[in-house]
């Protein structure tokens, strides 16, 4: 089992027609994902990698099956890309695509909450790596080979330190269920929160790392759902321990505004709450490893 995506996910690319969206959507079927078909408006009728293009998402599910979706949309037209997709039927949506205004994505939110739970669509970014369920499939544009099979989950704003945290755990022999990248925006589709719960909730996840960074709320919030939810050990890294308040940081989100905003907070409310932190980016894999000890809690 993994989550968001297995070996039968069936895969629609927004912008399939496009140099980007070709370049990733050939590794991805060279993976083994179920890349289905592709959407670019205008191109319908016409085929990129031996799939078939439509003109809208509609098209595009009514004819494949399709559940899930990966955008390679420019930043103008990702809203009304995340919204047809979602109008369409589809479960899960990864938008990779950076630079949309944060208006933009509250309309999308605004959208989505339009439908019955039943119905409403999985966002996961926009801003992101993508996802991956190590030799089932991957959404996205991280490097597949660096994720080796197993039964610890990432969770995380920044798409590099994901990878650099799959690598050195690959290094000490310990694989991934799942790696899943929410995005650096200030107004994402999923949260830390979300993700933490489909972990909790995998039968084939035995721990989780979370690799947050300074801004925003969402760490806080997880840390009071690992506190008060989580069964499965849980260890973290925050990056932005030297970055001064009220200065942005790359990411869009990677700014102090308020209290619990900043790393070394939000480093102290992990730890309250029972979450291994690692101190530094190169002790991610190290940590992961402690915390699936069998004597971490011996006195």
């Amino acid at each position: 089992m993994a989550i968001l995506i297995n070996e039968n996910t069936r895969v629609v690319v927004q912008g399939l027609s496009g140099r980007i969206g070709q370049f990733h959507a050939q590794e991805m079927i060279e993976y083994g994902t179920k890349v289905v078909a592709g959407v670019t408006p205008g191109k319908g009728g016409t085929t990129v990698l031996n799939r078939p293009v439509f003109n809208t998402m509609q098209e595009a599910v009514d004819a494949t099956g399709a559940e899930a979706s990966l955008l390679f949309v420019p930043p103008a037209g990702a809203a009304d890309a995340m919204m047809e997709a979602a109008d369409a039927g589809i479960k899960t949506a990864v938008c990779v695509t950076d630079g949309i205004p944060a208006q933009d994505m509250m309309r999308v939110k605004r959208f989505l909450r339009r439908f019955p739970r039943e119905r409403k669509m999985r966002l996961i970014g926009p801003n992101c790596a993508g996802i991956i369920s190590p030799g089932k499939g991957f959404m996205g544009i991280m490097p597949p080979n660096i994720y080796a099979q197993g039964r610890v989950g990432i969770v995380g704003r920044s798409g590099t330190l994901g990878y650099e945290a799959a690598s050195q755990m690959q290094a000490l022999g310990i694989g991934i269920s799942s790696s899943i990248g929410i995005g650096g925006d200030p107004v994402n589709g999923s949260s830390f929160k979300d993700i933490l719960e489909l972990f909790e909730n995998d039968p084939d996840t035995d721990a989780v790392i979370m690799i947050g960074e300074i801004g925003g709320p969402q760490e806080a919030d997880a840390a009071a759902y690992v506190r008060d939810h989580m069964q499965k050990p849980v260890a973290a890294y925050i990056a932005g321990l030297a970055a001064p308040k009220g200065r942005q940081m790359g990411h869009a989100g990677a700014i102090i505004s308020a209290f619990g905003e900043s790393a070394q907070e939000k480093v102290a409310l992990l730890s309250a709450s029972g979450i291994e932190v690692a101190p530094n980016p190169s002790a991610m894999g190290e940590t992961v490893a402690r915390i699936l000890s069998p004597n971490r809690n011996a006195a």
